[in-house]
């Protein structure tokens, strides 16, 4: 029996007023190139939920954030042998200046709609069935 690997992955809704952050991965990624997605990574073992994404938030984008709620989790397949788990948080930033790392070619802070035209389907589906959506408007 083979084993495949289970990769642990957090993300965030980083809002910063009726606003949230998306970013465009680079071109040569090996894993849906020049995708629009939500800041975030895999987690390192040993760490905390939280402290991974701080730590990737901090990595990626160059925000200090404040982590907030679990908003959902989910589980795809990336290809026949490798499963992601992916939990995802609103997060809340002061500062709006993004300093992107070599993984992303551009950062927006998008409201819903915007949203709707950068992300993907999986990406949006999720936010439509946990109403992400909600914590804009709440603003």
């Amino acid at each position: 029996m083979s084993v495949h690997p289970i990769v642990v992955a957090v993300k965030a809704v980083i809002i910063h007023d009726d606003r949230f952050l998306v970013i465009k991965r680079a071109a040569d990624d090996e894993i849906s190139p020049g995708t629009w997605e939500l800041v975030g990574g895999k987690l390192d073992f040993g760490e905390t939920l939280e402290h991974a994404l701080e730590r990737e938030i901090f990595e990626e984008v160059g925000l200090r954030v404040i982590v907030q709620q679990l908003l959902y989790a989910t589980t795809f397949l990336t290809d026949p042998k490798r499963q992601v788990v992916i939990m995802t948080y609103s997060a809340h930033s002061v500062a709006t200046t993004v300093t992107l790392s070599a993984e992303h070619t551009d950062a927006r802070w998008v409201t819903a709609d915007e949203a709707r035209q950068l992300l993907h389907w999986p990406i949006l589906d999720d936010l439509d069935s946990h109403d992400v959506w909600a914590l804009l408007r709440s603003k």
